[in-house]
């Protein structure tokens, strides 16, 4: 059979967010694009991963909400949990957003979208299928997947993956999840909140990447809500079937349930790339300068695929990185402190730019930590949900990093993204007139709480108060 020859402006590798980003901003500035995805489009965020878990968070409030009111004068309730239906939600949540994200959506655009995974068969060819193309830019954007690491016994049994849990329909009995990252600890509170006894086995520390202050407040929630962590449990091996898994430990200590979740990280889709006839290097992930480029100056990767930071905002992103560079020659570079992330527990926990052991370690003496409890904050307290503090890190009156465990930390840690994209001073956000009484005024007064000291107890302020106040009739 004949192979189909193209020739494009882009050919970008990988229909997730990145990919899609790239793809769609391109061909309405005028290039030529290709699109090459095997799998679903949309990716993982859609598919499997950010759409899917907070729909499924979405339904775990609700039902926690029946059980919690007993504060506000509402007598609790056992809620009655149809998890299936709780799936109906979450795959209508992902149905909502496919149009976006579709191969039709994408070819009114103009973009020529071929279902078929890409491999390259030189420096300025992929095969995708029947067709080759040859492309004067290449985007490689193919995500990551589930890393199941190998554990003796785990191929005998039936286990889960963020690409399998939300095809499950009949609720766990008991879910063990091994890892104690964002992703187990998110499905854990949902699972435990729909009615399912929950263990999360951590091999070192859960939530260990975040600051551990903050994390301290989000683990003692998910353990007052009765989900077991167990940390510093690195799993040997595991054995059972379906309906009865039991995991053992470093040390002997054995954990048994009916539904096994492996969530201990991800790994870079490169596999079947053929990296190396294009000239490209790669280890676990592809190499890449700071504007994204390759060893091979016509190919970028970008999001998961490029390595570092894995999070669907990065490859949108990294996305407007490229474009820049490819459409318009410009220089453009990829820097991450002002990139922000977050858990989507209850309590959230979000951060942007350096926690504050790495400010310490980079900035030694110079660094200013200020903390601005949400108990002090009148809507917190109003709302009767107080855990949780906005936590700011400060070199000579501008924020380095930002940490806020608590309800809408995600939303909040926005404010401080903006500042530090901008390379705002704290002063920005103490000028901020935020409305009352809101979460958000918890951010103005924690850059307050950097000023404070610097007004309040300062005796030079105090002196010339006096001399003004007495020199003015």
């Amino acid at each position: 059979m004949m192979m189909e020859r193209v020739t494009t402006d882009i050919c970008v590798i990988g229909g997730g967010s990145g990919g899609l980003s790239v793809a769609a901003g391109a061909v309405q500035m005028g290039a030529r694009v290709v699109l090459l995805e095997g799998g679903k489009m949309g990716g993982d965020c859609l598919n499997y991963g950010c759409v899917p878990s907070k729909a499924l968070i979405a339904a775990a409030r609700a039902a926690h909400g029946m059980t919690s009111g007993s504060r506000y004068g509402v007598a609790p309730v056992e809620p009655r949990v149809d998890y299936a239906a709780a799936k109906d939600h979450v795959a209508g949540a992902i149905a909502a957003i496919e149009p976006h994200d579709s191969q039709e959506r994408f070819e009114k655009l103009g973009v020529r979208v071929i279902r078929e995974y890409g491999r390259f068969v030189s420096r300025t060819e992929v095969q995708a299928g029947e067709t080759v193309v040859k492309a004067r830019r290449f985007v490689i954007a193919t995500g990551s997947s589930p890393f199941v690491p190998p554990i003796p016994g785990l191929e005998d049994i039936p286990y889960l993956t963020n690409e399998s849990i939300f095809d499950l329909r009949e609720r766990p009995g008991h879910l063990i999840v091994v890892g104690g990252g964002p992703i187990g600890l998110e499905m854990a509170q949902a699972h435990r909140r729909l009615g399912s006894e929950v263990t999360v086995l951590e091999g070192l520390k859960a939530l260990g990447k975040d600051d551990p202050e903050l994390a301290a407040t989000v683990l003692d929630r998910l353990r007052r809500e009765n989900i077991e962590i167990v940390e510093d449990a690195a799993v040997e091996k595991v054995s059972g079937g379906r309906g009865s898994v039991s995991v053992m430990t470093k040390g002997g200590a054995s954990y048994s349930g009916t539904h096994l979740l492996m969530a201990v990280g991800r790994k870079v889709n490169i596999e079947g790339l053929d990296l190396d006839r294009a000239g490209v290097a790669h280890d676990r992930a592809v190499k890449v300068d700071a504007s994204l480029r390759t060893t091979n100056r016509r190919i970028y990767a970008i999001g998961d695929a490029a390595g570092g930071l894995q999070f669907t905002h990065v490859a949108g992103y990294h996305a407007g990185v490229i474009i820049r560079s490819m459409l318009f020659g410009l220089p453009a570079r990829a820097t991450y402190l002002h990139v922000p992330w977050a858990t989507y527990t209850d309590p959230e926990l979000a951060q942007v730019g350096l926690t504050e052991a790495q400010a310490r370690d980079q900035y030694g003496d110079g660094l200013e930590v200020v903390r601005f409890a949400f108990s002090d904050n009148d809507r917190a307290v109003a709302e009767g949900n107080t855990d949780g503090l906005v936590k700011v890190m400060a070199v000579r009156g501008r924020p380095v990093g930002v940490g806020i465990v608590g309800s809408h930390a995600g939303e909040l840690i926005q404010v401080w993204a903006l500042a530090m994209a901008n390379r705002l001073k704290i002063g920005a956000v103490a000028a901020m007139v935020a409305p009352y009484p809101t979460r958000g005024e918890a951010n103005k007064r924690a850059a307050g709480a950097y000023f404070a000291p610097r007004l309040f107890a300062n005796p030079l302020v105090k002196r010339v108060v006096r001399i003004v106040q007495n020199w003015i009739p």
